[in-house]
């Protein structure tokens, strides 16, 4: 079915101004000052003004659930697609994290494909927090060039008291076995760091980068607005070159412990003068929240969630000042680029027809679009896939 949006202001993510754009066939097929079809045979959507911003892209959700650091009644519950939906965001990036034994990448395959059956766009990355890293085939090379939705492997755990405290050989094996599969397979091959707060923290990858021939577009360290310590050092690291992650999910008590919210961080990190094309936030979402005390006992725990991506983003502008176009980046075409999603990220024609509509003004979520399905509309969600269920 073509559908035709008519009188938007165009984000994609930089500002275009107020154009129709046509979709069809699970893509953009035009953008233009005004386009005339026949309504028999095309969707016509009156926008009066509404924003049309790419897609969210989310690279870091525990699809399968996270947490169990506390025992088994603290494992989260896994993702349901209407977050997704409410949120805004139409392409997600699976991982496992903690538990890489009762939650597996079998598992993690088969609801990277119940949410493309859903209708927004999945993918994967192997492996697990320890090193050696859990596998589909024997080896991350091997999973990037044998499994269709693995484009890369982590999260693998740095300077945390829950990592199998790798060496600095074991992560060059493993980081170049990474670059040579996605290499091979035509994929980003990144490798996601869950970073931490202990001592080391980005010294192993700094070490990455100055001793073997690996670039910095190979690593994505994530959580770096975990505490100030942590986020100073992150914001040399970008300046130095490197891509750095904020993480959106938080609670009252991170904070307090010292964490930086994201759109903070954002601001931050921009006004340091590190470029938002090497920035992204991710939810971790249905990750868990720990609290821990001074020797690693669980004091609390909260549940990550991806509506959190947007609000963070959202929390940028309205919060922190910044433009909306660097505020979309770090959702849009920052991780596409990374993660190697061609197609994602913006809104152009052959680009997928991922697209969300806002709010002037407050930038409230009206309507979202997932390679050319509409999941929300005027605010309501049309999907909550097959087990619908009551969200927060």
């Amino acid at each position: 079915m073509l559908r035709l949006f008519k009188d938007i202001e165009l984000f994609a993510p930089g500002r275009c101004g107020r154009v129709d754009l046509l979709m069809g066939g699970g893509q953009i097929l035009e953008i233009a000052d005004a386009i005339r079809i026949p309504k028999a045979h095309c969707e016509v959507r009156p926008c009066h003004g509404l924003l049309a911003v790419p897609g969210f892209i989310d690279g870091h959700v525990h699809l399968l659930g996270g947490g169990g650091e506390g025992g088994y009644a603290t494992r989260t519950p896994e993702f349901p697609i209407l977050d997704a939906i409410l949120g805004g965001v139409t392409t997600v990036v699976g991982c496992l994290g903690t538990d890489g034994i009762t939650r597996s990448l079998p598992a993690l395959l088969a609801k990277t494909r119940q949410l493309e059956a859903e209708g927004i766009s999945a993918y994967m990355l192997t492996g697990h927090y320890g090193v050696p890293t859990r596998t589909f085939t024997g080896s991350v090379e091997e999973d990037l060039l044998l499994i269709d939705k693995v484009i890369g492997v982590g999260e693998v755990a740095l300077a945390d008291h829950r990592s199998s405290q790798p060496t600095f050989a074991e992560l060059a094996r493993l980081a170049a076995e990474a670059r040579r599969g996605g290499m091979l397979a035509g994929k980003a091959g990144i490798v996601n760091f869950h970073l931490g707060d202990g001592p080391g923290r980005l010294e192993l990858l700094e070490r990455l980068v100055r001793e073997t021939e690996l670039p910095y577009s190979q690593f994505l360290p994530t959580h770096v607005n975990r505490s100030e310590a942590l986020f100073e050092a992150a914001t040399a690291y970008a300046l130095a070159g490197g891509w750095v992650d904020l993480t959106t999910s938080t609670m009252p008590w991170l904070l307090e412990l010292g964490e930086i919210k994201a759109a903070r961080g954002l601001r931050r990190l921009m006004e340091a003068g590190v470029p938002a094309r090497r920035i992204t936030f991710t939810s971790d979402g249905q990750g868990s929240l720990p609290d821990f005390d001074s020797e690693g006992r669980l004091r609390g725990l909260a549940v990550g969630r991806v509506t959190s991506l947007f609000q963070e983003a959202r929390s940028a502008v309205l919060e922190e000042g910044l433009e909306l176009a660097s505020a979309l980046e770090v959702i849009t075409t920052s991780p596409a680029d990374l993660l190697g999603l061609g197609g994602k990220g913006r809104l152009q024609p052959g680009a997928d027809a991922d697209l969300v509509l806002l709010k002037p003004g407050t930038l409230a979520i009206d309507t979202v679009v997932a390679r050319g399905r509409i999941l929300m509309a005027a605010g309501r969600p049309l999907v909550q896939g097959a087990f619908p269920q009551e969200r927060g």
